[in-house]
């Protein structure tokens, strides 16, 4: 199948550095080939999305970039270091920061705990039993600007367990935050979220993408989300790379439009 790439948007990113590149990257389970051969890039700062119907393996090329999985062949870039065989922390402390489908926060810890024990991981500061967390005032300022950011600064004293769904991505957000990497790949972050919730979420999105200081990459289901804060588009199709461009170009393509973008028109997920 050949992979549609816009001459623009060719022309483009020649002139920008690819903080994260992928060559052939390929992972197959038994019988089955979950990512073939993908090649793959995303610029330093650009905020990119994936999408593709369901099964086209968008969370297992996460899973790939973030060392979750190892690939079958291929190999991972980031800043031109090869980093295919690298495990996943290392890769977090190289600068990949990764969010789940299911949140992943301390329950019975309060809303600033759970940051502050991510800031305190990421500044090194280890739990010493005589010296009080509030003698830490560089982790407590950096903590509630966390918060401040993703919009939960009033519930600064709750426990994460009491928060509603919505509330406790925006935390996992801000613990994700607190790892201070550079590109945050950021795993379908409205779902399970209501209607209501989802404005929330998406302010939050987009004031991380205007403080200019990430590169994102985005799996999300909804295409509005999609083409109101992306850069550029990939589009998956059984595993493979089918099309890469900007949202606009995407829209109008006629191969992606037959795989899939008809059911986006419709409300599907991606």
């Amino acid at each position: 199948m050949r992979v549609f790439r816009s001459s623009s948007f060719r022309e483009v990113m020649t002139k920008v550095t690819n903080i994260l590149e992928t060559k052939q990257l390929s992972i197959q389970f038994g019988g089955h080939v979950a990512v073939n051969e993908v090649d793959f890039f995303v610029a330093e700062k650009e905020f990119k999305s994936i999408i593709g119907p369901n099964g086209a393996g968008k969370t297992t090329f996460f899973n790939l970039l973030s060392g979750q999985l190892t690939p079958t062949k291929g190999k991972i870039f980031l800043k031109g270091e090869d980093i295919t065989s690298l495990s996943s922390p290392i890769r977090t402390r190289k600068g990949i920061g990764r969010s789940f489908q299911i949140t992943n926060v301390f329950p019975n810890l309060t809303v600033l705990e759970n940051v502050r024990l991510a800031v305190q991981s990421q500044m090194g500061i280890r739990y010493q039993m005589l010296f009080h967390f509030k003698k830490y005032k560089n982790v407590l300022e950096k903590s509630h600007e966390l918060l401040r950011l993703v919009l939960l600064e009033e519930k600064v004293n709750a426990l994460a367990k009491n928060l509603a769904h919505g509330e406790k991505r925006k935390l996992e957000i801000a613990m994700l935050l607190a790892l201070e990497t550079e590109i945050l790949l950021l795993d379908e972050p409205t779902a399970g979220m209501s209607l209501e919730e989802v404005p929330a979420i998406l302010e939050v999105i987009r004031k991380i993408k205007e403080e200019g200081k990430k590169t994102i990459i985005l799996i999300e289901h909804k295409m509005d989300m999609i083409l109101d804060l992306s850069d550029s588009v990939t589009v998956l199709f059984n595993g493979t790379l089918l099309a890469d461009g900007t949202p606009q170009e995407i829209m109008e393509n006629e191969t992606v439009q037959t795989a899939y973008l008809g059911g986006l028109h419709n409300g599907h997920s991606a």
